[in-house]
């Protein structure tokens, strides 16, 4: 690291204080917390869900969230006081000088706007150019330079129609546009596959370098923490408890707090989770074991979904009156045996979420046909599919656009319940209690609602939610995506058990590789719509047979630093 002692940081925290009013008068959210930045720095903050390092991090442009305020200390931006700066001095910092990635793509993109004005809008805001042609030209340079594949012809599109990993590029684009002096981003690859996150923060990089940015990176990821940033601090409860050169505290941590963090990291740790942790993940999975046995082995009582020849096309609307034919899945034939876990896995786009969607009949294939313990979906009476969601629950990749923002959680955990007339209101009372400790949620947050929590604590009620019921099959879309890496393990091994103990299966859609190798039995790979390549996890892992599969593990974000 260079050598800072006679340099002016660009950004310095002192004594910071947050506070959140609660029942009982107020919350401390962030309490004393001290940063120092330089010019060209990248500063990665880790810690678990709710420990601050968001609120810090929105504090820094004044954003925080709710009723949240600074009640103590000092932001020194670019030898600026930033605290207490009035609304027309802050929007000359906000983009221009200071970009913001957000964490939650959906619920910050306008879902009535196109793409193209959302991104031309904030090109105008910020100065970058001027007239309808430049500001056009700049915004599909944006979108580009975020990695977005045919920009052009994706402006004209709305955020429904993107993939999670897609918006999170367009925000990536947005937070970049004005090439800012000091870039804050908000857990920025959590929904992107391990390719596009490679690609991502390489480019971060980049422009690290070659205009001296800034970046602070809030991640719960510690193997990418480890291999992009140079500088941890570790929050825990509104206090940073380690800070320093990033690999030196990572391969030595010294807080009991950093310990238990490096042991739950699946990137770091590999197949195990530290018993450190008091977890033994991959010694208790026997993973492989079931999926060991050929498909052609198998019977179909054995088999509890399969897929066969299925191919989904959708309809885009062109120019004028026309619309052309987008193959979103291509000729895909998969089984999923009883009691095991498939993982889907593949870059944005790849089509894994178009196959879950399948599966849970919220789409009917275009060809093909899928079984679900030998019924085929999309052949049932609605009453029929109503009693087969109640053994097949969903958990959707953005627990923010699926929870109902009017409802309390404890409504939204008893909503299957309510639904599928199970229990009086006393028991239901009751599931919902055991469900929220099962997914490490106290019972104090049953009468908030979902804006109130954060990303990681919303993934989790729709865990609980998915759970409600007791099914037999999950399908788990990014469902550990937004999770600090201490409530990921608890969620894995709870998976784990629930698997183990009530014969469950699940089909488990994701990015993250490091993930995969934890939970799976068998992994397919999709690429284009189509599978390139399928087997057990040691198979993938070990020895993979296509340069595209080479190509995700490679891209697992730490793993070589750590193994």
């Amino acid at each position: 690291m260079n050598n800072q002692k006679n340099l002016i940081p660009l950004l310095s925290i002192r004594d910071l204080a947050i506070d959140f009013p609660n029942q009982n008068g107020s919350v401390r959210a962030v309490d004393g917390v001290n940063l120092d930045l330089f010019e060209g720095q990248t500063l990665a903050i880790v810690g678990e869900s709710g420990s601050g390092k968001s609120t810090t991090a929105h504090a820094i442009i004044n954003l925080l969230p709710g009723a949240g305020v600074i009640s103590g200390g000092s932001i020194m931006f670019d030898g600026q006081e930033l605290i207490g700066l009035n609304e027309k001095g802050l929007e000359g910092v906000r983009g221009k000088q200071i970009g913001f990635v957000p964490q939650d793509p959906m619920s910050n993109l306008n879902p009535v706007w196109s793409i193209g004005f959302q991104v031309e809008e904030a090109i105008r805001a910020n100065g970058i150019a001027s007239g309808k042609a430049e500001v056009k030209k700049a915004a599909i340079e944006v979108l580009q330079k975020a990695g977005l594949h045919d920009a052009e012809k994706r402006m004209n599109q709305f955020p429904h129609q993107f993939s999670g990993g897609m918006r999170q590029r367009v925000l990536i684009g947005i937070g970049l546009a004005a090439k800012p002096k000091l870039l804050i981003a908000d857990e920025p690859t959590s929904a992107l596959d391990v390719t596009v996150q490679r690609t991502i923060l390489d480019h971060l990089a980049t422009l690290t370098k070659a205009s001296k940015t800034s970046v602070i990176l809030i991640t719960h990821d510690l193997g990418l923490a480890a291999e992009r940033a140079e500088l941890l601090a570790v929050m825990y409860r509104g206090k940073i408890v380690e800070a320093g050169p990033s690999l030196e505290i990572l391969k030595n941590p010294q807080h009991p707090y950093t310990k238990r963090l490096v042991g739950a990291a699946p990137s770091i740790a590999s197949r195990r989770i530290s018993a450190e942790v008091g977890l033994e993940l991959g010694s208790r999975l026997d993973l492989g074991q079931v999926a060991a046995v050929p498909d052609s082995n198998v019977d179909d009582s054995m088999v509890s979904i399969a897929l066969d020849n299925v191919t989904k096309e959708f309809s885009i609307r062109g120019t004028g009156f026309r619309s052309t034919s987008f193959t979103a899945v291509k000729n895909v034939s998969l089984k999923v045996h009883k009691g095991s876990t498939m993982a889907l896995v593949g870059e944005s786009g790849s089509g894994k979420s178009t196959v879950a969607k399948m599966v849970l009949g919220l789409e009917k294939p275009t060809s093909g046909s899928i079984r679900v313990d030998g019924q085929d979906v999309a052949e049932l009476k609605p009453r029929e599919l109503f009693a087969m969601r109640r053994r097949m629950q969903p958990v959707f990749q953005d627990p923010f656009g699926s929870l109902d923002p009017l409802r309390n959680i404890a409504s939204t955990i008893a909503e299957p319940l309510q639904i599928h007339a199970v229990g009086d209101r006393a028991s239901r009372r009751e599931r919902v209690r055991e469900l929220l400790e099962q997914v490490s949620l106290p019972w104090s947050i049953a009468g908030r609602y979902p804006n109130e929590l954060s990303g990681g604590q919303r993934q989790r009620v729709a865990i609980a939610r998915a759970l409600a019921l007791k099914p037999d099959v999950v399908i788990l879309d990014e469902a550990v995506s937004a999770l600090d890496v201490l409530v990921q393990a608890q969620i894995l091994t709870l998976l784990a058990d629930l698997q183990r103990e009530l014969g469950l299966t699940y089909l488990f859609i994701t990015h993250d590789l490091a993930v995969v190798r934890l939970i799976a039995d068998r992994v397919s790979v999709m690429n284009h719509g189509e599978i390139v390549e399928s087997g057990t996890t040691d198979q993938i892992f070990d020895n993979p047979q296509q340069s595209y599969t080479q190509n995700l593990l490679d891209s697992i974000p730490g793993a070589k630093l750590f193994n």
